[in-house]
């Protein structure tokens, strides 16, 4: 027996709001290192929280090839 579904619409209480952002932005991103070890891709990701902080995830190869882009 899965988990029930839930509804998505936007979350009134600003604390459960904060504590379900960082939870879910820590899952996105480690999705998104398991992608990139699992498939060798190479992965960015910027994730933008409603104060406007920036978190970010990319690969080493990624970082590389973005820090050379003129």
């Amino acid at each position: 027996m899965g988990r029930g579904k839930i509804v998505i619409q936007k979350i009134n209480n600003s604390t459960s709001r904060q504590v379900t952002f960082s939870k879910r932005r820590k899952g996105l991103i480690k999705k998104a290192k398991e992608l990139s070890i699992l498939c060798d891709a190479e992965v960015g990701l910027a994730i933008f929280s409603s104060t406007a902080k920036l978190y970010e995830f990319a690969n080493t190869r990624l970082l590389c090839s973005l820090t050379t882009v003129p």
